[in-house]
């Protein structure tokens, strides 16, 4: 792989392809992780966007994107994303499209259909070996609905059916594990807060074939409730903390391309945020909050005990 055209800020795209003006929540880290990703993979992309809160992006007969837009139900954005890809390689077989014409097919989905109810689909499309990428914006509960807890919600949050003392009960699913097992092109961890390690990563990814997964944490004010100026400084607190690591698999190796050598406790990630707020008042829950630290403790332990493993 040749060496990365993203090497400081000053390499990413001064211009953006998305257009201003939608109907998106303000400081949704999904939607500047969106932003970015766009600007890097180019115009020749068709976005197949599974419902969810990206489906705000369209409103009839218009969309924000320089290209194609297609809406699908919640569990099969992975079928559409096959149907789009089977016609271009038709028109690309009968000469009726030039290779310099042919379009980066991606899907564009939440965690609640990534972690849930798409996972069938996805899986069935990554083992078919199907030239994609799926981009989800993990805001950690299905955001579009009112925040109600999905397979991504971390442990001890408050979603609007996850309201007791301890909050959620429940792990977060580690998806890049699972996608990692079904041996795809590629695998990466993004955040819009740190903009060159996405482009890098999107810049490898648009340079393989085969299924490859862009997985953004999304921060989301309106459902994580705090200020929406305080997005990109949440970005880069989960990634300070260890809470969300910044990592990619390719060629069968996992690597970790940012390491927090100097981890901030969770819980300057975790006070800044209402869904947490229960944790610290009225009675500060020591024991949940040592017990959210100690996971990412014993995460990175194991990191440094087997850095490509």
């Amino acid at each position: 792989m040749s060496e990365s055209a993203f090497r400081r800020m000053k390499d990413l795209p001064s211009t953006h392809l998305m257009g201003a003006g939608t109907p998106m929540c303000a400081g949704c880290g999904g939607l500047q992780a969106l932003h970015e990703i766009y600007d890097v993979l180019g115009e020749k992309t068709v976005f197949v966007n599974a419902a969810g809160c990206m489906t705000l992006l369209s409103v009839y007969p218009f969309t924000p994107f320089r290209g194609s837009w297609i809406y699908t139900a919640m569990a099969s954005a992975p079928a559409g994303a096959q149907g789009v890809r089977d016609a271009l390689d038709l028109l690309l077989h009968k000469g009726r499209m030039q290779a310099e014409e042919d379009l980066e097919v991606v899907v564009l989905t939440g965690d609640g259909a990534a972690y849930g109810m798409g996972l069938s689909a996805t899986s069935g499309a990554i083992e078919r070996g199907l030239d994609f990428i799926y981009l989800c914006y993990d805001n950690e509960g299905y955001g579009n609905t009112g925040q109600q807890f999905s397979g991504a919600t971390p442990h001890g949050a408050h979603t609007a059916t996850s309201t007791g003392p301890r909050g959620y009960p429940g792990y977060k699913k580690d998806l890049f594990s699972i996608w990692a097992a079904h041996r795809p092109a590629y695998v990466a961890t993004v955040i819009g807060s740190d903009p060159v390690d996405l482009a890098r990563k999107v810049e490898k990814a648009r340079g393989l074939d085969g299924p490859r997964l862009l997985l953004a944490l999304s921060p989301c004010p309106t459902g994580w409730g705090f200020d929406p100026a305080l997005s990109v400084e949440i970005g880069q607190l989960a990634v300070k903390t260890g809470i969300w690591p910044l990592k990619e698999y390719v060629d069968g190796e996992l690597v970790h391309t940012k390491h927090p050598r100097q981890r901030l406790p969770v819980e300057e990630y975790l006070a800044k945020q209402e869904r947490f707020a229960h944790l610290f008042s009225p009675r500060r829950n020591d024991a949940l909050i040592a017990e959210i630290q100690g996971r990412v403790d014993a995460y990175w332990e194991a990191v440094e005990r087997d850095p490509v493993g």
